[in-house]
């Protein structure tokens, strides 16, 4: 029976690798995936006597598959243009979890998101990461699912305002140039109208005054309320050469309850880097900044190469919505795959290391792609021949031991 044995032990082991080719070639267009290769080892040979020399007598028992080897080395990188897709340049994986709180790990980035909003792979299971506190990541908190959907932003209050000007030098002592106008924003998110008047005083110097409408200060009043006056004095060449600001930009009260005083710095920067000139040119306000934002929307959303998730909110502020994580491992041939694309750690693998994209050893990732299956399509036809013909062999040999054993049988009868 030793004669069937080894042929056949051969012959399963090259349907077993035709069968690894097969799985192989039906994943090419899987993203993520990683191509495999069977490894084989002879079955323990049986010792018998030892021979005239002393050197025993050894006979192999056949062949087994000894180990599955993964092939681990960066796919291509597709370009897919969706803000949920993803995928890590160099070494690592995402992190996943299950609806059974089972964690896994992928390179497969083909992320969408859930009717909650959250990123999750096309099998289900949430994206994890760290989580962010009004656009301010929280990396030594626990990993928790990552929320890019139906989100807001807070109202960010104006701190600092800054207005791009010219004003004519050709003004008569007494006259006013155009004014500047900017919309500011209070803690609740209420716009705010501040107005700068300018009037030349002197040679060189205006006066320059900064109001609000007066009902924004008190419910029902009319006219405006001065918040912030000063002086600009300018020198022969039209530069800014002092600013004096006689009282600082601030709003006392605030009509809709909003937290007050509401104090603005600004709005001509400085001495050594103003923004506001006095030539012959027309007066006239070119550009006018301010650092606070209106509530908002979250309308789309982008993953930077540390993996922070960066959002962009109706209002025009962008907040971070959370930090993907990234997972490494001493061993990645110790890997366990458990289907979908997905590995989980065992003692060969180590435990994952989990951190920072781009710290570490980790790769960094690649917002609006995936990567694409490293199966090389030549490689697995060579298998796949070298595998036919293996299985051909052993199928002649055992062909062959069942004629001689026929010839046997029909000897002896």
């Amino acid at each position: 029976m030793g004669s069937f044995s080894s042929p056949l032990s051969g012959l399963m082991a090259a349907q077993q690798q035709l069968q690894s080719v097969s799985n192989n070639l039906a994943n090419i267009d899987t993203d993520g995936y990683k191509d495999e290769t069977l490894t084989f080892g002879d079955i323990f040979a049986q010792t018998g006597v030892a021979g005239g020399s002393g050197d025993t007598v050894q006979i192999g028992s056949g062949v087994a598959v000894s180990s599955t080897d993964t092939n681990f080395t960066e796919g291509n990188l597709n370009s897919t243009g969706t803000s949920s897709n993803m995928a890590i340049s160099g070494n690592g994986f995402f992190v996943t979890q299950g609806t059974n709180g089972t964690q896994n790990f992928t390179r497969s980035g083909d992320f969408t998101t859930n009717n909650d909003g959250q990123l999750m792979t096309p099998s289900g299971q949430l994206l994890l990461g760290y989580p962010a506190v009004n656009g301010v990541v929280n990396n030594s908190a626990s990993m928790q699912p990552l929320q890019v959907g139906s989100m807001t932003s807070p109202a960010v209050p104006s701190t600092t305002v800054g207005i791009t000007a010219n004003l004519d030098s050709n003004t008569a002592i007494g006259g006013t140039a155009t004014s500047s106008s900017l919309d500011i924003y209070d803690s609740l998110g209420t716009s705010h109208t501040l107005t700068v008047n300018y009037t030349m005083t002197a040679v060189g110097t205006w006066n320059y005054t900064v109001t609000v409408p007066s009902a924004d200060v008190v419910a029902g009043t009319t006219g405006n309320t001065t918040v912030g006056s000063g002086t600009l004095n300018f020198n022969g060449e039209g530069q800014l050469a002092s600013i004096t600001n006689t009282v600082p930009i601030s709003i006392p009260t605030l009509a809709d309850d909003a937290t007050s005083p509401l104090a603005l710095s600004g709005p001509f920067g400085t001495v050594a880097d103003p923004t506001i000139t006095q030539t012959s040119m027309a007066s006239a306000t070119s550009a006018t900044t301010t650092d606070g934002f209106p509530p908002g929307t979250l309308s789309t959303f982008a993953v930077q190469p540390d993996g922070t998730i960066e959002g962009t909110f109706t209002s025009g502020d962008t907040l971070a919505l959370g930090q993907v994580a990234v997972a490494s491992f001493t061993n990645n041939q110790g890997l366990v795959s458990v289907g979908n694309n997905d590995y989980q750690a065992s003692v060969a693998s180590g435990a994952a290391v989990i951190g920072l994209a781009g710290t570490g050893g980790r790769g960094t990732v690649v917002g609006g792609s995936v990567e694409q299956s490293n199966v090389d399509i030549a490689s697995e036809f060579a298998k796949l021949i070298v595998a036919q013909q293996a299985y051909s062999a052993n199928a002649k040999s055992i062909t062959t031991f069942n004629t001689l054993s026929q010839a046997t049988l029909a000897m002896i009868q």
